[in-house]
């Protein structure tokens, strides 16, 4: 059920300093789309190429738009890649105060979408040369939520990832900032240590569908296939149960996404509630995942509670693959999603009259 805006708007209480900060990796796509796949040793001809900046500023982005000072302390090298990268991060507000390298380049991915399935191939660059240093910079303040992204947990800045949990208080009601926490489809590469660790830290995770399963697998969590996973076919339930299962194994605050259809949300001790999603018409060729999530950090460093932050972050996520600019998910503004939450909310009291 839709809370009325009122309700959201009466419950959220802006901090006086709201930040964002990542410890993610950014890197620039290169997207090639491609009539079909080339075989070993083939030839095949792209008919739209077009750069783009990738890893974790999406979120980053996401998070400024959506009204928080947001900060990036991954690394960035220097060259034509880390360029781009740097100049993206001004234009969106978002301030690097991470490790700069001055003998490698950031690095890049080729994605290749034949319209059927996307292809990556990866160049690590300086981004992926931490080591337990690497967020040594980072001293979060009172209020403040840390983004960790997936694409830093599986190379050599999980070292730097490891000790900055490491020197977290391990229960999460006697931190003054949130950990959110989004694993990405590379958890099955990220070392049993480290999850243990993460886990441990009792983050706010936030996964889609097949990153909530893999988690699961990873925890030994027991799932219930006996449920279809189609829309029409008991897929309302088998996420329900899905976010209690894993919620309940993690003893943390958990976020199960599913596109337009909405998100499962699950807190220690209670039950999973679902918040609805903005339903919209695809025209992306990218996951507005990250959107969500960046979304998500910045409300919950402005006051918002859990709930209502997921609840807004669905509406800008619906926004961001609406104006998907070259098949990137483009986030809308704090104004522009709380608009959609309020149009949205008056349809259902007309048809409720």
């Amino acid at each position: 059920m839709l809370d009325s805006l009122g309700a959201l708007l009466a419950r959220k209480h802006d901090t006086p300093h709201p930040t964002v900060i990542s410890l993610g990796q950014v890197w620039v796509d290169i997207m090639m789309d491609v009539n079909a796949m080339p075989k070993a040793g083939g030839f095949a001809v792209s008919n739209h190429t077009m750069p783009s900046i990738g890893g974790s500023f999406r979120a980053m982005h996401a998070a400024s738009r959506m009204g928080a000072t947001t900060r990036h302390a991954g690394i960035i090298g220097t060259g034509p890649w880390a360029s781009m990268i740097r100049d993206a991060c001004a234009d969106a507000g978002i301030e690097h105060i991470g490790q700069d390298r001055i003998d490698a380049d950031s690095g890049f991915r080729l994605v290749l979408n034949d319209g059927e399935r996307k292809t990556f191939i990866a160049t690590y660059g300086a981004e992926a040369q931490g080591n337990e240093t690497t967020f040594d910079c980072v001293e979060p303040g009172e209020g403040d939520v840390v983004h960790i992204s997936g694409n830093t947990l599986m190379d050599h800045s999980a070292a730097g990832i490891d000790a900055f949990v490491d020197r977290t208080i391990a229960d999460p009601s006697q931190r003054a900032y949130r950990i959110v926490l989004n694993p990405t489809n590379t958890l099955h590469m990220v070392s049993d240590q480290l999850l243990e660790d993460l886990v441990l830290a009792r983050p706010i995770w936030s996964c889609n569908r097949q990153e909530a399963r893999t988690l699961a697998e990873r925890l030994g969590v027991s799932l219930d296939d006996t449920m279809s996973m189609t829309v029409g076919g008991g897929f309302d339930e088998s996420m329900k149960s899905l976010c209690s299962r894993l919620g309940t194994a993690l003893r943390a605050p958990l976020v199960v996404r599913a596109g337009s259809r909405g998100a499962w949300v699950r807190t220690p001790g209670g039950d999973v509630e679902y918040v609805a999603g903005y339903p919209t018409k695809a025209k992306h060729t990218r996951s507005a995942g990250a959107c969500h999530t960046g979304a998500m950090c910045a409300l919950l460093a402005r006051g918002w509670s859990l709930r209502d932050a997921v609840q807004i972050a669905n509406a800008a996520a619906s926004l961001a693959i609406q104006r998907s600019v070259n098949g990137v998910p483009d986030c809308p503004d704090f104004d522009e999603a709380i608009a959609l939450v309020e149009r949205t909310e008056d349809v259902a009291r007309r048809k409720a009259e």
